[in-house]
């Protein structure tokens, strides 16, 4: 039995490690609000106000469009006087959690079934605010949406007198270009690079961020907003140009487009100018790459995805921007 002065010891103790907390168990989060990425409800805390702000950058133009249970997102911040940004996170997953790390300090853990997640990032992570917003708020919020509410579409999505356009195909196949240049040539511009296709409905319904448009480098060579803007860390290897559509009161900008064709994009200097019929079978692959790993989501998602492949599916081949912008346009007219 333990004397009364152990005791009192043993408590001491007890309370230097409640204290001392190595876990980061029992820090505080007082900047909380909730935001609406992609129109979903978030529940979002931290306890940085330079994560808070950055997070506002990210979310703050969106607007309610859902009535789903929020998604819970804490992400901290440890000071830790670091300077060197993070390489670009790697991601593993197991069923329902999917876990993306950088380094030993720079990581982020979600929980698909509970619809929450956690992170945590260093001075250095903060302090590269587009790779934070990229890698630490955008992706979190998105891999909830894309594992819970939606079937993610790797597409860019425009719209022409009310009909939309996804543009498919690998990285490097000028999605976000042509979406640009066809915003710049008065078509709704609805996304860049990700379409959310969206659950249970009869309709091809997609959702997108149409607050922000990342470009390649090379894109200074097409469009004169490009040229001069300062460079942003994506991922590694992955250097962006990011555009603000808030700055260009020319373009117009839409949260959803209904999808009328679905073109997958054949760029190269080779390439004659050609639209094609492309086959369906070759599409829905393209489209199951990013399904959930639980089987009730992915269930959903591959329902959601047949239901976009009753739209019209293309290829089109090109290597002149203004011509694809051209042949784009007789393509929603024709179909129309």
């Amino acid at each position: 039995m333990l004397a009364a002065e152990e005791i009192e010891t043993v408590g001491d103790e007890a309370n230097k490690q409640e204290l001392f907390d190595p876990y980061l168990r029992f820090v505080e989060m007082p900047f909380e609000t909730v935001f609406y990425p992609l129109g979903f409800p978030m529940e979002f805390s931290t306890n940085s106000e330079d994560i808070f702000q950055a997070a506002n950058e990210c979310w703050g133009e969106f607007r309610r469009q859902f009535d789903t249970p929020p998604l819970k997102i804490r992400i901290g911040l440890v000071e830790d006087g670091s300077t060197v940004c993070p390489p670009g996170p790697n991601a593993r997953a197991n069923r329902g959690i999917i876990v993306r790390i950088a380094d030993q300090d720079n990581f982020h853990v979600a929980d698909l079934a509970q619809n929450d997640s956690f992170a945590w990032v260093t001075t250095a992570t903060v302090s590269h605010r587009s790779y934070l917003r990229y890698h630490f708020l955008e992706a979190v919020a998105l891999t909830h949406i894309a594992g819970r509410q939606t079937a993610a579409i790797h597409a860019a999505c425009v719209e022409l007198d009310g009909r939309g356009v996804l543009l498919c195909g690998e990285s490097g196949a000028g999605k976000s270009s042509l979406a640009f240049a066809c915003a710049r040539a008065g078509w709704t511009y609805i996304t860049d690079d990700a379409s959310f296709l969206i659950h249970g409905r009869s309709d091809r319904k997609v959702v997108g961020n149409c607050h922000l448009i990342r470009l390649r480098p090379s894109a200074a060579q097409l469009f004169a907003e490009v040229d001069g803007k300062p460079q942003t860390q994506r991922a590694e290897g992955k250097p962006s140009i990011e555009l603000f559509t808030s700055s260009m009161p020319e373009i117009t900008t839409a949260g959803s487009a209904d999808i009328d064709c679905v073109v997958f994009l054949n760029r190269s200097s080779g390439n004659a100018g050609r639209l094609t019929q492309f086959p369906k079978e070759a599409a829905r692959r393209y489209m199951h790459q990013n399904l959930s790993g639980l089987d009730d989501f992915r269930n959903q998602q591959i329902s959601s995805v047949e239901r976009l492949l009753t739209a019209g599916i293309f290829e089109l081949r090109y290597r002149d921007l203004d011509w694809a912008v051209e042949r784009l346009g007789r393509l929603v007219r024709e179909n129309g």
